[in-house]
């Protein structure tokens, strides 16, 4: 298993023309929104060697690769190609910096936002295996074709905001999330294989759905998962149902993105700006 624990330290920017695309003789096109925390695609050719700060990343069949801005970095990713007759180059990608939210949230469980030491193990297990499914180098590019927002509702948290807890400052708020009423269903964005399906103490209902090349989403807070370890999922199948579970004060869904450890935020992924309206 390779760590990806590094700082990386086809979307709805592609079909709205709301993209970046940086090209380097015209063989190597990086195309995103290029800011801290969003995921960018690569196009080479398949027959290439590329490495991201180093390490090497899979390339699907056509010659496409993704990598990850992490929320906070402001030193630039390197790309080192190797092409398929032998050439080398390197170019590096600075994402633009963004200005983040301070959200206080009050009327948590107690319990969640200072965990009694009789679950910190139960904690520190279900962190384990999330890491663990998030590490996953699969073949396959099913977010090329861009993300549905998997619920409707009000978009109550935004990504990367500084988040205090019963007043107490926790880690940034790393997804967005939709304000709906238990119950309410939720879709797979894209096509993918779900890696992790299960109730934590944190998270609540929780499942994570790997679509390819490290690029994962998780779904938490659900009342009902109804998928398990394994499915093959499809866009705008149903997999859950929001729910009030785990650290929540109400009905909600908290959407988050990784590519591979680093957390992204989905909504610059989507394919619209906007959850749908209730």
């Amino acid at each position: 298993m390779r760590r990806r624990a590094f700082v990386a330290s086809g979307f709805a920017f592609l079909a709205t023309g709301a993209c970046a695309a940086v090209r380097s003789k015209d063989r190597l096109v990086i195309k995103g929104t290029m800011e801290q925390g969003s995921l960018a695609l690569g196009y080479a050719d398949p027959k290439a060697t590329v490495k991201i700060d180093g390490q090497a990343v899979r390339l699907s069949p056509e010659g496409v690769f993704a990598f990850g801005f992490a929320f906070d970095q402001t030193k630039p990713s390197l790309v080192d190609v190797i092409w398929s007759d032998g050439t080398a180059e390197s170019q590096s990608y600075t994402p633009t910096v963004r200005q983040y939210e301070i959200q206080r949230v009050n009327g948590l469980p107690q319990n969640t936002v200072t965990p009694p030491p009789e679950v910190l193990e139960r904690i520190k297990r279900e962190a384990g295996e999330i890491y663990v499914a998030r590490q996953r180098d699969m073949p396959g590019s099913d977010f090329l074709s861009g993300f549905d927002w998997p619920a409707p509702g009000i978009e109550s948290g935004v990504f990367g905001s500084q988040r205090i807890d019963n007043g107490v400052p926790m880690a940034p708020h790393f997804g967005v999330d939709m304000a709906a009423p238990t119950g309410t269903p939720i879709r797979a964005p894209a096509d993918g294989t779900v890696s992790l399906s299960a109730d934590h103490y944190l998270n609540g209902g929780f499942t994570l759905i790997d679509h390819g090349q490290g690029v994962s989403t998780s779904y938490l807070h659900q009342s009902k998962r109804l998928v398990k370890d394994g499915d093959v999922v499809k866009r705008g199948q149903k997999i859950g149902e929001i729910g009030q579970t785990g650290r929540a004060t109400g009905p909600h869904l908290h959407w988050a993105m990784n590519w591979f450890e680093v957390k992204l935020d989905p909504s610059r992924s989507a394919r619209k700006a906007k959850p749908d309206p209730l």
